[in-house]
């Protein structure tokens, strides 16, 4: 979990509040863990009635807002104010709205709790308020984590619900879902739902859960192309070809290209071992091993070419100088070159 997540997760589990709450960034997991922890554990449901408002940004202005955060608790020790999409708020960008706030920050009520989720982004730093908020004991940013942290974060959300995920697993979904914390979050529940307490969770029945096929998937196809096995090669893309809906070509491309991305990088490892790899780009040694396959089978030149491919492709796939060609073609075409 991000320390910061977790500095402020363990001091509101031990009661000890602060007046206002800033969560912000391009990484929102954490901004709605937090703000849904403090929904749903604050007040009791007895003291929410009147003492617990939330409100969209796009529908309130920061003197709507701080009317109810200068109200005073009913019947409750404290009240909680919550603003979801609080970088929506109306006169937010205006001077008179961040000096609203500004000055309300400088001295808020201490009775209430008030949480403003600014997602996707953050304050301006160069700004009064940016630099105030920056000050704040509660006020976190979440970035995009590295992919080199998605093992850790699906191994972490496992084994809090008792569940063990073998190396493989983990693999599958770090690099079919990606670095959105969100959907990884939702992508692990799915498989956990279905699994009986006390087994441990495979490739298999990960790829089974989340819609991946077994023989024909990205990861099979990553595999044939870095061996170029020209057969398994052909195989995959004729199942993608009659599957387009079901598998677009535009993820896999992306996926290519961040796989291909790291093997350049690996490339100026001065251990080209599978243990020197992983502490060369700081993953774990399971990973390494698709690395060194594919600097054995793949010259600097020829990597450079591939990344070259994929971005061309990548624009094709968005219509730049595509022809009529569809995304089958367009697919069949590019690993037809990336094998030559």
């Amino acid at each position: 979990m991000d320390s910061g997540a977790k500095k402020i997760l363990d001091k509101l589990k031990s009661r000890k509040y602060e007046p206002v709450y800033v969560l912000q960034g391009e990484e929102t997991y954490y901004i709605d863990l937090i703000s849904n922890y403090i929904e749903h554990n604050i007040l009791s449901d007895s003291e929410k009635g009147f003492n617990q408002v939330i409100v969209y940004g796009k529908d309130v202005t920061v003197n709507n807002i701080l009317t109810h955060a200068r109200r005073f608790p009913m019947m409750a020790e404290r009240q909680v104010v919550i603003v979801k999409e609080a970088q929506d708020i109306l006169d937010l960008q205006k001077e008179t709205g961040a000096k609203q706030l500004l000055d309300y920050i400088q001295k808020p009520v201490p009775s209430t709790l008030l949480v403003l989720c600014h997602m996707h982004k953050t304050f301006d730093k160069r700004k009064e308020l940016g630099k105030k908020i920056e000050q704040l004991t509660e006020a976190a940013t979440f970035k995009k984590p590295k992919d080199n942290e998605l093992p850790a974060f699906i191994i972490e959300h496992s084994s809090s619900r008792n569940f063990k995920m073998d190396d493989k697993a983990v693999q599958v979904l770090a690099e079919y879902v990606g670095n959105d914390l969100s959907r990884l979050a939702n992508e692990i529940d799915k498989v956990l739902i279905n699994t009986d307490p006390g087994q441990t969770i495979t490739a298999e029945l990960v790829m089974a859960h989340v819609g991946i096929s077994k023989e024909y998937n990205i990861f099979e196809l990553q595999k044939a192309l870095i061996r170029k096995d020209r057969l398994q090669v052909a195989k995959i893309i004729n199942y993608f070809q009659a599957n387009t809906k079901k598998n677009p070509v535009i993820p896999m491309v992306a996926f290519l290209y961040s796989f291909f991305s790291k093997v350049l990088i690996a490339s100026a490892a001065p251990d080209k071992s599978d243990s020197g790899i992983a502490t060369f780009l700081n993953i774990n040694r399971y990973f390494a091993g698709d690395y060194s396959v594919t600097l054995k089978n793949y010259s600097s030149s020829q990597i450079m070419a591939t990344l070259s491919l994929l971005k061309q492709t990548d624009l094709k796939l968005k219509g730049v100088d595509a022809g009529d060609a569809s995304e089958g073609e367009i697919l069949r075409e590019l690993v037809l070159r990336m094998m030559l």
